[in-house]
């Protein structure tokens, strides 16, 4: 096998690479939460985690809850996200539709009473666990494996899912060799689209020939202060088949196995120019 392409630190990546019927236990009086604990967090600031099952009747951890937060959780509902940022919720045949930017429900607990119902807390629910997109957000295929991603309304660019997606900053392993990394930054681009240093498309390497030419890239920088590891080119940047790179959790990056001399040559061999 060869070794991962690469671009200098000074090269842009992108060169290179009808009413329903009273709810009767909502007449129950409402206690109080646990501070912000069903409060869905909308920002779009944190990675989503998607249901394999699909949507369907389910249910949340309710111990220590009272009330409608409790209703929220231990009653089997069903969500599902609209096209304008709205959701339906079904629960026992009966359907409502929330907005939760305004927290309103068109069921007769929030209509008529003017509370923070169950429908509205369990859709906040689900958008914190990553089970529905946020208001702000869509579903798009991803597009390395085609599997379910939320992105931005209005984004741009290639979608990706939790699993193959990653942020500047983010500690990653290459597949090929064990070796950590750190990602510097998204090309937006396929594999087969962008051109290394050496002129070479990112998909005709020998190492990328088991990911994906539809692949975006993503460029990083070797670790280069882990105990048993030799510092890479500073400044140097390598472009990856966003499959390639693999997620590490911060502390177990010290316990990852060390770089061996065959692995060395493979890092050493990638220098190009």
């Amino acid at each position: 096998m060869t070794h991962p392409a690469h671009q200098s630190a000074s090269t842009d990546p992108d060169r290179t690479a009808a009413p329903d019927r009273s709810d009767p236990e909502t007449d129950c009086p409402d206690t109080t939460d646990r501070p912000d604990s069903d409060a869905g967090r909308l920002d779009g600031s944190r990675r989503r985690r998607f249901d394999p099952d699909g949507p369907g009747p389910r249910t949340f951890p309710a111990e220590g809850y009272e009330g409608r937060a409790y209703r929220a959780r231990a009653e089997p509902m069903t969500v599902w996200p609209l096209r304008d940022g709205r959701y339906l919720v079904a629960r026992e045949g009966r359907t409502y539709v929330v907005d939760a930017e305004r927290a309103t429900c068109t069921c007769p607990d929030s209509t008529i009473r003017g509370a923070r119902c169950k429908h509205v807390r369990r859709v906040a629910i689900e958008i914190d666990a990553g089970t529905v997109p946020a208001p702000d957000e869509r579903e798009r295929p991803c597009a390395v494996c085609g599997g379910p991603a939320f992105v931005a309304a209005d984004a741009d660019g290639p979608a990706l899912c939790a699993r193959h997606d990653h942020a500047p900053g983010d500690l990653v392993a290459d597949r090929e060799t064990g070796n950590l990394l750190v990602v510097a930054s998204a090309t937006g681009r396929r594999a087969d689209d962008v051109r290394t240093d050496e002129n070479r498309l990112v998909a005709d390497y020998d190492t990328n020939a088991a990911y994906g030419r539809h692949e975006p890239v993503f460029a990083a920088r070797y670790v280069d202060a882990l105990p048993g590891r030799r510092a890479a080119a500073p400044g140097r940047t390598y472009l990856f088949p966003a499959s390639r790179l693999r997620p590490v959790e911060v502390d177990s990056a010290a316990t990852d196995r060390s770089t061996d001399p065959g692995r060395e040559r493979c890092t050493s061999a990638a220098r190009a120019g």
